[in-house]
């Protein structure tokens, strides 16, 4: 009995002492293991139309024709509404950094050809600025995400029939410009941002373009390059070791079946010596490969990824499908995800050694306020840094 009370006050000591351990784990669980974990995405936001047949219009009359209905596709595909879904997919995941793809910079001008022979867009009447408007959703409840690197892509500017209407263009419009209203300038990005207040930091921002690129004859005969490249930051998260994160978007217009593809000299390219993907920290690499050895659709799909694999990189990120194209019609509003059938987004990493996975998880996979956010999914990846 005189027992009891001293081993019943031990007993309570022993219980609070557990329940406060408990607490700091819980804590400790919740902001991750400092400096070994860094949570990163990957994002193709859709520049909200199919471009091929204004790259496949056999005449400068079935161009502007074409490049009508890309107008009007664009304003179907709501880029405004898709904002708040992507924005949600990122807030929901929280990674610490994130590369974007196809952030569309719509403006418009008067209807003239002349930006199409000369290879130099004039417009600067903003449509739709795809950066701004997904910040603006991802910043609304605070600042919590910022770009930290910005590259222009391809860049083009043509006359369209944006109405389907014939022969109301302005006056004096007549001949081939007769049934276009407006000039419409497509400007494609490719963007890091990275999380702010969370341990985040960045420097050494660098971008390029690739020197392979793919050409594209429209109007019939006119010569295009479409442009595309690279973006990368040097980071470090919660006090980790630095390491560099790439971002990049392959072509996805080219030949599959030739050899070596457009795609696959690309990826050479961010591998080459000197290259963007190559150096002395570990190297972190995510974006629109359009390219998987496992789920090919067309014999050489797989080539830019092989180059890739063949420098030393590993995938590490889940190997469920990405895309594309969700909705086969392009209008994001029908389709299933049964339609997502391969994989075209990667997270890679040149250090598999040091880099390993902790969880991965595709995104996007369900509509949100009646669209689908893109026309493939993004994926996002939790890894950790061995010591």
């Amino acid at each position: 009995m005189h027992r009891t009370a001293p081993t019943r006050k031990v007993f309570l000591s022993l219980l609070a002492a557990a329940a406060c351990l408990m607490a700091f784990a819980a804590v400790a669980q919740a902001k991750g293991p400092k400096g070994n974990v860094v949570n990163v995405m990957t994002r193709n936001l859709y520049l909200g139309a199919d471009l091929t047949p204004a790259i496949q219009s056999p005449s400068t009359a079935a161009f502007i024709e074409a490049n009508g209905g890309i107008v009007r596709q664009v304003e179907a595909t709501n880029f405004p509404v898709r904002a708040k879904g992507l924005a949600k997919e990122i807030l929901a995941e929280k990674p610490d950094l994130v590369g974007l793809q196809e952030v569309a910079l719509w403006r418009s001008a008067a209807p003239s050809l002349g930006p199409v022979f000369s290879n130099k867009p004039e417009a600067t009447t903003v449509k739709y600025d795809f950066l701004q408007l997904l910040l603006a959703q991802l910043n609304k409840g605070g600042n919590l995400y910022k770009p930290v690197v910005v590259q222009n892509e391809f860049d083009f500017e043509a006359p369209a029939n944006a109405n389907g209407v014939p022969g109301d263009g302005p006056p004096p419009a007549t001949g081939l410009l007769a049934n276009a209203e407006v000039n419409g300038r497509l400007t494609m990005r490719d963007v890091i941002l990275a999380r702010l207040k969370s341990g985040v930091t960045t420097s050494n921002p660098k971008s390029g373009n690739f020197g392979h690129l793919l050409i594209v004859k429209v109007a019939g005969s006119k010569e295009i390059p479409v442009t595309r490249g690279w973006t990368s930051i040097d980071a470090k998260v919660r006090g980790s070791k630095p390491f560099h994160f790439v971002n990049t978007h392959l072509e996805s217009f080219d030949n599959e079946a030739e050899y070596p593809s457009v795609r696959a000299q690309q990826a050479a390219e961010l591998v080459a010596p000197g290259g963007p993907a190559t150096g002395k920290l570990p190297v972190i690499l995510v974006g629109d490969l359009n390219s998987d050895t496992k789920t090919e659709v067309k014999p050489g799909d797989g080539q830019a990824y092989r180059v890739l694999t063949r420098a030393g990189f590993r995938e590490r990120a889940t190997s469920k499908p990405t895309g594309c194209c969700i909705d086969s019609s392009y209008d994001l509003k029908t389709g299933s995800n049964s339609e997502m059938n391969h994989k075209v987004d990667h997270i890679m990493t040149s250090a598999p050694k040091q880099i390993k996975l902790i969880s991965s998880a595709v995104t996007g996979r369900s509509k949100t306020n009646g669209y689908w956010d893109g026309d493939h999914a993004g994926l996002f990846s939790s890894l950790s840094f061995l010591p």
